[in-house]
């Protein structure tokens, strides 16, 4: 079956209005509740924000899958096939989701969210989604499963936790999550995997909605923060979409395709080789990898004297240019071992230029 635009319109519209509507539902009970996110020395905001804008991602994404998904099939003689995998996928989005939640309402340890998202993470290879064929890289073609497991969860965790970290200003999360959303919705929908792009698609409306209150709300009205809920979910669903977009084995993948590792690896590389870069400069400082420090790459941007705002664009513009480089360089015929070279050098440079002109 195919699909026309207007359902994908209808997915985005429904995500986006239902946000719209609740998320100032949502800061009027944070702000009843006293559920604030709440400044400290690490932090770059400085006063108590309500933190609970995130929870509204996942019923956005449901709502506007499955009202699209109504319409679509409505007087269609064909049944919908889910699969197991996207079962298994709620399941541990769900689960992801009320850690979550738990965590902005009462608070966790960094280490036990560790071990809960690893329980989610294994959902991923127990229903055959993982990374199996390195696509060329290296040399390297097809994986065995006892490397293929533990380096699909060591993925997922590292997006997620990527997606959770790189939080840190107005707007960065849920805006690098639109773009990142937004090329799923159009790769997925190219390879006539509409489930698929439906999800990106509805996602990305939820974001967009969240951005407009967190980016332009005002403190003490309408600005709300996505908590670990939004942040952390958001990191799940975009692990699900880069392994399953990368997956080459029939029935439960797509038919193969040499560049779908290097885009899935285009579109989480920066909040994923920024959180690597910060893990190791813990350690190497003898400190825990989960203790928070102001050594991100918003972090160190604003320690420019430049405010969130500019930070932001720096950072969107830093994402845009890698993914253009990588696309040029791939039609070029460069391999993708070589572009991957590229970018962390580029990242390298990045990183560099702002520590030596930090105020």
């Amino acid at each position: 079956m195919t699909i026309n635009y207007a359902y994908i319109i209808i997915a985005f519209a429904i995500s986006l209005v239902f946000s719209l509507i609740c998320t100032p539902i949502v800061v009027k009970m944070c702000n009843t509740h006293g559920i604030y996110d709440l400044p400290n020395e690490r932090k770059v905001h400085k006063y108590s924000i309500p933190r609970l804008g995130g929870t509204l991602f996942m019923p956005s994404l449901a709502l506007g899958v499955i009202v699209t998904l109504l319409i679509m099939y409505q007087g269609i003689n064909q049944e919908l096939e889910i699969g197991i995998s996207n079962v298994m996928m709620v399941i541990g989005a769900i689960l992801i989701y009320l850690i979550g939640i738990f965590d902005d309402l009462k608070g966790l340890k960094a280490f036990q969210k560790f071990i809960i998202q690893t329980i989610a993470a294994l959902v991923f290879p127990l229903c055959n989604l993982m990374i199996s064929n390195l696509h060329g890289l290296f040399g390297i073609h097809e994986i065995p499963l006892w490397i293929g497991y533990p380096l699909t969860v060591f993925i997922i965790l590292l997006i997620v936790n990527a997606m959770n970290l790189i939080d840190g200003i107005d707007g960065l999360a849920s805006g690098l999550a639109f773009l990142i959303l937004g090329s799923f919705a159009y790769l997925y929908y190219n390879l006539g995997a509409y489930l698929f792009c439906l999800i990106s698609t509805s996602l990305a409306g939820a974001t967009l909605a969240f951005f407009f209150f967190n980016f332009y709300g005002k403190v003490g009205r309408l600005k709300t923060f996505m908590g670990d809920s939004g942040s952390l979910f958001l990191g799940y669903v975009i692990a699900y979409l880069a392994i399953k977009y990368q997956m080459s084995n029939e029935p439960i993948g797509f038919p193969y395709r040499e560049e779908s590792l290097l885009i899935s690896f285009t579109l989480v590389f920066l909040p994923c080789i920024d959180v690597i870069r910060v893990a190791i400069l813990r350690k190497l400082r003898g400190r825990s990898m989960f203790e928070a420090d102001k050594t991100h790459i918003h972090h160190r941007i604003m320690q420019m004297g430049l405010d969130m705002h500019t930070t932001l664009g720096i950072i969107i513009a830093l994402f845009v240019s890698i993914s253009l480089i990588n696309y040029g360089l791939y039609v070029g015929g460069l391999q993708t071992e070589y572009i991957i070279g590229v970018d962390l050098t580029i990242y390298t440079l990045f990183i560099w230029i702002v520590t030596l002109l930090k105020t």
